[in-house]
């Protein structure tokens, strides 16, 4: 078979235009948020003059750098109802899109190692049954029926006592869902501009009005932020502070090896996660470095750490070799819920502060985010998330409630 005769090449999805010199909307962030919002914006709300900025690559940010899990199990009412969206959405996105993403509702199980764990673990699937959220407490021999690779023996460390499961839950591949998302709003009329960093903001008094770009100014009606680590500088550009720190997140994946782990595993206290990739490789994180930073890298006694959780885990895996690393941006706020808001300037609307959950809610970031931008309002799910919360008081404490990083 001839080059011509493969299948399209994913850079032959989406046009990539020169940019234009000015648009209704720019969108700053060429990942699977900024993606998936100037979708909805020209799908649901008709604006298709939109373009996407990416400083760099499409989807090479935090999108390429995830372990892909999808869930809705959070503990409070308003993250519990943006991911369940968010969820809902992710079971019909193939259709959707009519591009395969190889979603995969294998199911999550947190794992619980302790009695508070137990409880807390109890609390959790109670709140979600409560908020329609598919959910249920299991008992090791039921984790172990589930993953029959687990060991549950009583000896160990941290024995398992336990897990909340929600059978919905899955994996996704997460370069497959950015390209179906840049080919549908392509297709719709949409401007996807790579390498095209966006250097400073103009404004007509309190109003944006264009960024500057290293491929010149843009003039813009409207500017959504969806930048994740970089949030905050690209907000000090503009002249406003955000309450977000960046941090590496690193995750690794081993060689390939036989599909032995059918589900995806959490544990909170050893503080590991595994999943197994469609080819083989085992796909497992940690959580994220102390430090603030922006390198794509973490510290090598992260995977030291996470390495030992899962071989005490799946002793099976200890001869496993780790094939490669890499790390993402995150960005996480003081109550560790996101950020889709109006900012103080006119015009200019924010999606951050996703911290390690921002894959999984991909669909309905850009859902929200596509309504706020194109009616100035918040929409019910993202209402509770705006930027003010943290004048208010009203914040969403998810440290902890919602298990593990990832």
């Amino acid at each position: 078979m001839s080059v011509r005769e493969l299948p399209e090449h994913p850079a032959h999805l989406w046009d990539n235009p020169e940019p234009k010199s000015g648009y209704d909307v720019v969108i700053v962030g060429g990942g699977g948020h900024g993606l998936a919002t100037a979708y909805y914006l020209a799908k649901n709300h008709g604006i298709t003059n939109v373009a996407v900025l990416e400083r760099g690559w499409l989807a090479g940010g935090n999108m390429a750098r995830n372990t892909t899990i999808i869930r809705s199990n959070y503990l409070w009412d308003e993250s519990a109802g943006i991911y369940e969206h968010a969820l809902k959405l992710w079971e019909g996105l193939e259709e959707e899109l009519d591009y395969n993403i190889f979603f995969s509702q294998r199911g999550v199980m947190n794992l619980a190692h302790t009695l508070q764990d137990v409880r807390d673990s109890v609390r959790r699937v109670e709140a979600n049954k409560l908020n329609g959220v598919d959910a249920e407490w299991i008992d090791p021999q039921q984790v172990k029926d589930l993953c029959p690779i687990i060991n549950i023996d009583d000896d160990i460390r941290y024995p398992v006592m336990g897990a909340t499961y929600q059978p919905r839950a899955g994996i996704a591949k997460h370069d497959w869902v950015a390209w179906a998302y840049a080919r549908r709003a392509s297709e719709l009329g949409v401007d996807i501009i790579q390498n095209c960093e966006v250097t400073g903001f103009i404004k007509d008094g309190e109003r944006v009005v264009g960024v500057e770009t290293t491929r010149g100014r843009i003039n813009a009606g409207s500017v959504g932020l969806a930048a994740a680590g970089h949030s905050s500088v690209l907000a000090e550009l503009a002249g406003f502070r955000l309450p977000i720190q960046s941090h590496p997140l690193q995750a690794l994946v081993s060689e390939l090896h036989e599909l032995v782990h059918p589900t995806v595993v959490m544990s909170n206290h050893v503080h590991v996660y595994v999943s197994q990739a469609h080819k083989g490789e085992l796909v497992m994180g940690a959580g994220v470095d102390p430090y603030n930073g922006y390198g794509q890298r973490g510290s090598f006694h992260v995977i030291e750490h996470q390495m030992a959780a899962a071989v005490e885990l799946f002793p099976i895996f200890a001869r496993a070799h780790l094939l490669r690393t890499w790390g993402g941006i995150v960005d996480v706020t003081l109550d560790a819920s996101p950020i889709v808001s109006t900012t103080p300037v006119e015009n200019m609307y924010v999606n951050c502060g996703w911290g390690t959950g921002g894959f999984k809610a991909v669909p309905a970031a850009g859902t929200t985010f596509a309504h706020t931008i194109a009616t100035g309002e918040a929409h019910p799910l993202n209402a509770p998330f705006a930027l003010e919360r943290f004048v208010s008081g009203a914040l969403i404490d998810e440290h902890g409630a919602a298990a593990v990083a990832h």
